[in-house]
């Protein structure tokens, strides 16, 4: 197992440094300066102009700026905002903990629902409860996030008043009111992703373990008078999990980048709303920081997946 682990680090490597070179020389040739916004200033003249250029180190050439880039990256030092002059590692430390008190949040309620009623409508198939499970998925990814968001805000927000539509962001949790305050406001949010990445989950759920279910070696189990929760347990869950493991593992990055267009909708400063802000400004520091950290999370939880394969099929060996 650990010539196999050393092995894929190892291979993912190059697959990294080719991912970076490709973030790096699109968002090079983009379209966008970040001194467009100095461009229009009259009280600075095109020397000064000029200087703030030298100083962002954007007179050099590309694979200098690359190989410099790269080389802090390594370091930990994520390079400083065009837009704040910030250091990037700082903003992405202030997105992080509302990302994932949303998203993070989001994702943990969608896996706790997903894969048990996915279990169940397997185990039932064609059933009441199996099509209601099979609808709700259905109406669940089929609908964009930013619908079921302004939905939501209409229905809940404007109409019934229950929830605010916008989350406050300056909000600090200091008693039982702020609190309460804090989950209110992340209720909406969290329900629009949750609903989204349940319907997703709970259909391949449903589908691996419907696979297992009517397989021979679970009529053999109940053949020998093996309880029901022990065949669902031992054999036809850990089975099933399999390639949810990997529908599962490949969407944590996302917990920690954040959700694009929800964030928008509601208006959550994580880092999703960062990047997007970030792509508008051609903050190019912060761009690349965001994405080759998700790149790294993928190839990183890819890998993760990959080894808990061994712990739930005692069939799968590292070769």
């Amino acid at each position: 197992m650990s010539q196999y682990l050393l092995r894929r680090v190892l291979g993912a490597i190059p697959t990294l440094l080719v991912i970076s070179v490709l973030i790096f020389g699109v968002l090079a040739f983009a379209p966008g300066d970040p001194m467009a916004a100095f461009a229009t200033d009259p009280s600075l003249s095109a020397e000064v102009r000029e200087n703030i250029r030298q100083s962002l180190g954007l007179d050099q050439p590309i694979p200098v700026r690359y190989v410099k880039w790269l080389t802090a990256f390594v370091s930990g030092d994520l390079g400083y905002s065009f837009a704040s002059r910030s250091p990037v590692i700082g903003l992405l430390g202030q997105r992080l903990g509302t990302t994932l008190a949303v998203v993070g949040v989001a994702y943990l309620v969608s896996i706790l629902l997903a894969v048990p009623l996915g279990l169940l409508a397997a185990l039932r198939p064609y059933s009441l409860f199996d099509q209601i499970c099979t609808t709700f998925a259905f109406i669940g990814f089929s609908l964009p996030t930013f619908f079921t968001g302004l939905l939501f805000i209409i229905v809940f927000s404007v109409q019934l008043g229950w929830f605010p539509f916008i989350y406050n962001s300056t909000l600090e949790v200091k008693d039982w009111p702020s609190l309460l305050a804090q989950v209110r406001q992340s209720i909406l949010p969290i329900t629009v992703l949750a609903l989204f990445q349940t319907a997703t989950l709970m259909r391949f759920m449903r589908s691996a373990a419907l696979e297992q279910v009517y397989r021979d070696y679970v009529r053999t189990a109940r053949s020998k008078g093996l309880r029901e929760w022990t065949v669902v347990g031992r054999h036809v869950l850990r089975n099933a999990l399999i390639p949810v493991v990997t529908l599962i593992a490949l969407g944590i990055p996302s917990v920690f980048t954040g959700a694009l267009i929800t964030e928008q909708v509601f208006r959550v400063p994580g880092i999703g709303s960062l990047l997007v802000s970030s792509i508008q400004t051609s903050d190019t520091p912060v761009v690349m920081a965001i994405t080759f950290l998700y790149a790294i999370l993928i190839v990183t939880f890819n890998l993760i997946a990959d080894l808990l394969y061994s712990a739930l099929d005692p069939r799968v060996r590292y070769a």
